[in-house]
């Protein structure tokens, strides 16, 4: 069996950090698991004004959500929390009332910064958010991820090997969560 993974990457930069990891994580994940990014950059701010008449960007994001067997959040740290682009689209994603997309949706969290500690303060805020949204979170192994141009190349290729292995493992954990999850609760 395969799965649907949509991935977002929390940074809009055009030199994201981010989005290598990702492309990293991509070349180590199982072979059984497509991937999708879930673009963020051209949604309006989130207000309950549109929650009765969704505009063609936010309709298109919850589609590609709903059509994931499981979501990935690939994010940077801004100022102690995440970036106001991946918040506002999981705003977007979790509204109106009763529709939100993330409901028992498997997710897993990780992030890259240039600073020792990655980005564990900003995946604590993301948690938060993401179990206020009822997503099957999985929990372990939490992952921060030290980021240095001679560990991560542009493409995603890891050159140092206990660097892979990890992200390896991490990535067939992900798996494995997926797979638990959508044994219990099956997505609709």
């Amino acid at each position: 069996m395969s799965y649907k993974v949509g991935y977002f990457v929390g940074s809009l930069s055009s030199t994201s950090i981010n989005r290598v990891l990702s492309e990293a994580l991509i070349r180590v994940a199982p072979d059984d698991l497509e991937f999708t990014e879930l673009p963020i950059g051209d949604l309006p701010l989130y207000s309950p004004d549109h929650d009765s008449d969704y505009p063609a960007e936010a309709r298109a994001l919850k589609a590609a959500i709903e059509s994931s067997d499981a979501v990935l959040f690939v994010t940077p740290e801004y100022n102690r929390s995440i970036p106001g682009a991946l918040k506002n689209a999981i705003d977007w994603a979790s509204r109106p009332w009763g529709k939100n997309s993330f409901d028992h949706l498997p997710a897993a969290v990780i992030g890259a910064s240039i600073g020792v500690i990655g980005t564990a303060v900003a995946q604590q805020s993301l948690r938060a958010v993401l179990a206020f949204c009822n997503a099957r979170q999985m929990t372990a192994p939490e992952a921060y991820i030290h980021f240095t141009k001679e560990v991560f190349q542009e493409d995603g290729t890891i050159t140092k090997q206990d660097t892979e292995e990890f992200l390896r493992a991490y990535m067939n954990e992900f798996r494995e969560h997926i797979a638990r999850v959508l044994t219990v609760l099956p997505r609709r």
